[in-house]
């Protein structure tokens, strides 16, 4: 994208915008993000993860997680995250600040569900260990994912409100930065 924004209600648009399209197509640099949580014990804790769905008018996305996985325990001990996510086609970088909730049940998660299970990512919510766990010196006798017709899941459903944007543009003719957020929008030295 060469449009260089000098507004930043136009700018802010065009994030979400991107941010939409990024949940929709997989070539999109910001498909597959950080998601920073905090453990008690470890501390900082950062993974990839798949953006899976955007909601610009209430500042949401969606991302889908084993219900078994430590992100999925840090969260429900602390639920502010950060998810960083870059893009090499725009050379921009988006912080978004988080306060996430979790979910294994109900209408939502059901319904996202019942359109993934025919996928091959399906399986990866059906494995009988959980994400972490060692597994046997002999590959072969690795306990193996039930079928996709399998009712009972370790799929959930982590729903993040964005608190704040903080964007980064690396450009040739000078970078840039900005933030949005509940104190409105402004410049940032970069």
């Amino acid at each position: 994208m060469e449009t260089r924004f000098e507004s930043l209600g136009p700018l802010e648009a065009a994030l979400w915008r991107e941010l939409m399209m990024a949940a929709h197509d997989r070539e999109h640099g910001w498909h597959s993000c950080v998601l920073a949580t905090h453990d008690a014990h470890d501390g900082p804790d950062a993974r990839t993860v798949v953006l899976r769905e955007v909601d610009p008018e209430r500042r949401q996305l969606f991302i889908y997680t084993d219900a078994r996985s430590a992100k999925h325990r840090q969260l429900d001990a602390d639920a502010r995250a950060m998810l960083v996510c870059w893009s090499p086609q725009l050379g921009w970088q988006l912080r978004l600040r988080l306060i996430c909730e979790v979910r294994s049940e109900g209408l939502d998660v059901t319904s996202r569900w019942a359109q993934l299970r025919s996928r091959p990512s399906a399986r990866d919510y059906l494995a009988p260990l959980a994400p972490g766990v060692a597994l046997p010196d002999d590959p072969a006798r690795q306990p193996q994912a039930a079928p996709t017709s399998v009712e009972r899941t370790h799929f959930a459903l982590i729903g993040a409100q964005v608190l704040s944007v903080d964007w980064l543009e690396l450009h040739r003719d000078g970078h840039r930065r900005a933030r949005f957020d509940a104190h409105g929008a402004r410049w940032l030295q970069p």
